[in-house]
């Protein structure tokens, strides 16, 4: 029996409470949040024990997972399906920071899956809206050696150690596996990464839970992990232009355009063997196919089945990310 046609896809967000979570994801993009320290929209993900449930049509309620196992090649492409499987190779986000988020860094894949049997992390963000003078931290002032920053760490003086980018709206960053990074207080920002949720903390604010203890902190694993090199290449330069699909990045993981609507536009994906996400960054569009019509608000997402080879976006003064492998 042939299987139902697939069609435009949303998900139930999963949201995430974090101590460093505010009331943005509620007050800019609706979520329905009962709690003041939401961190995390997970918008589409395959993430064990954090799997996205189907919100609309006839496949509401049902798993992405079984979406993969059902639909594979029709859902993500043939080479997708090829290269990862019934896994989905991509988690989508949005994050508030009411307060600085831990410095970190993640494992590339082949620590990963050493240590973990898990993707590594790279990770993209664009910067949806900043409060004045917010920053990230990205990265060393100068190059380490690894004595240097073990006595950093050790000493409680990693801090003076780190480089701060103030950001703006737009703004987008590409975190490669190593960068250590922390978003900073005040920011609210799209984030496109590998599947995983491997993260090494190693420096935390001195944070204390209620009962008075500090967070783990992960400074083994971060030693073999970490980039010590006055790294500067995540800035991303682009060009933005009106009704274009205008290039951000390109890497192995995922392809990330960001289109400015000033009017309709129609994309050809037909010559993508890839499934493709929307995400809505700013404004809001109307997203297209056949009969399908799916209005894409700021801070929602959207799945096009690889299956969906044309659509059609209606929008003025809207920006939408679009992601694809």
């Amino acid at each position: 029996m042939k299987k139902c046609e697939l069609y435009l896809l949303r998900f139930d967000p999963i949201l995430k409470e974090k101590v460093w979570g505010g009331k943005k994801l509620k007050q800019l993009f609706n979520k329905n949040s009962p709690s003041d320290e939401t961190g995390e929209s997970w918008e589409i993900s395959d993430v064990e024990g954090s799997g996205s449930i189907v919100s609309n049509g006839k496949f509401k309620g049902r798993s992405l997972k079984w979406l993969m196992e059902e639909y594979n090649t029709r859902l993500v492409g043939e080479k997708v399906f090829d290269r990862f499987g019934t896994k989905f190779p991509l988690l989508i986000k949005f994050i508030d920071a009411a307060e600085n988020l831990s410095v970190q860094l993640h494992p590339n894949d082949e620590i990963a899956q050493k240590r973990h049997n898990s993707f590594g992390k790279t990770e993209m963000w664009y910067i949806m809206q900043a409060d004045k003078d917010a920053e990230l931290i990205l990265g060393f002032k100068e190059v380490l050696t690894e004595q240097k920053y073990i006595k950093l760490v050790e000493t409680n003086k990693l801090l003076s150690a780190l480089n701060s980018e103030r950001v703006q709206v737009g703004d987008s960053f590409i975190i490669k596996p190593g960068l250590v990074h922390a978003i900073g207080a005040g920011v609210v920002l799209a984030e496109i990464q590998q599947t995983s949720d491997i993260t090494y903390r190693i420096y935390d604010w001195d944070r204390t839970s209620d009962s008075g203890e500090k967070r783990e902190l992960h400074t083994d694993l971060a030693l073999e992990a970490i980039d010590l090199s006055k790294n500067r290449d995540f800035r991303i330069n682009f060009d933005l232009k009106p009704n274009q699909s205008s290039e951000i990045i390109t890497t192995r993981y995922f392809k990330t355009n960001i289109i400015q609507l000033e009017s309709t536009v129609k994309r050809d994906y037909s010559s993508r063997d890839s499934f493709v996400i929307l995400m809505g960054v700013e404004g809001e569009a109307i997203v297209k196919h056949g009969d399908n019509r799916e209005v894409l608000k700021q801070g929602e997402s959207i799945l096009i089945p690889a299956e969906i080879h044309e659509i059609t976006i209606e929008g003025i003064n809207s920006k939408i990310l679009e992601v694809s492998l």
